[in-house]
């Protein structure tokens, strides 16, 4: 009977410790040979575990990319909010979180690139997922419109526009640097500037 039972409970204890496993696995895997290389059962076995187990946790690669997205959009965040300056100047604010920004991608070598993929992907129901510079977008909105209602930002403009139009700049300044090596206090400085000028209250 004592056997019986440890042996069926032993399935219950493993679970939650196989998802954590898939998760690193498919993050190390999408990060090293990007998404289309990558197979769930390249997942499986790089966290060691057989290939139905995959199953268990996800319906197909499409929804472990997609986790694997929302884990990397909520650390970053997490890590950005505790990390920006909260009620300094607009300039503080702007180059405190392109800082944090960049001492994530820094501390994460990889994931953040990995992660912008996700435009091509469709989710089970067909329907596009929303892009994560989209998404960052709709942030940096947020942020305009709360700058603008302080009297720090212009509130002539549209935010959702400003905000799709800032993650463009810093998504293409930052893949421009990247392959330049330029220095990144240079680059922090200069988009804080340029973003503070285009940004100044009318």
């Amino acid at each position: 009977m004592t056997v019986i039972d440890l042996e069926k409970s032993e399935p219950r204890r493993r679970k939650p410790d196989s998802l954590e496993r898939l998760k690193a696995s498919a993050r190390k895997l999408f990060v090293e040979r990007g998404y289309d290389a990558t197979r769930p059962q390249d997942i499986a076995r790089e966290a060691g575990l057989g290939h139905g187990t995959f199953y268990l946790h996800y319906p197909d690669k499409r929804a472990c990319f997609l986790a694997f997205v929302e884990d990397a959009r909520a650390e970053l965040d997490a890590h950005v909010r505790a990390n920006r300056a909260q009620d300094g100047s607009l300039e503080q604010v702007i180059a405190s979180t392109l800082n944090a920004i960049y001492d994530y991608s820094d501390s994460h070598p990889g994931v953040l690139n990995a992660a912008m993929t996700d435009e091509s992907v469709i989710d089970a129901e067909g329907v596009q997922a929303t892009p994560l510079l989209t998404r960052w977008g709709q942030e940096w909105a947020e942020m305009v419109r709360h700058a603008a209602a302080d009297g720090r930002a212009c509130n002539s403009y549209d935010a959702e526009i400003i905000g799709q139009a800032i993650v463009g700049a810093l998504h293409q300044t930052g893949r421009e640097a990247s392959g330049a090596a330029r220095c990144r206090g240079a680059l922090v400085d200069n988009l804080t500037r340029f973003l503070v000028r285009a940004l100044k209250p009318d």
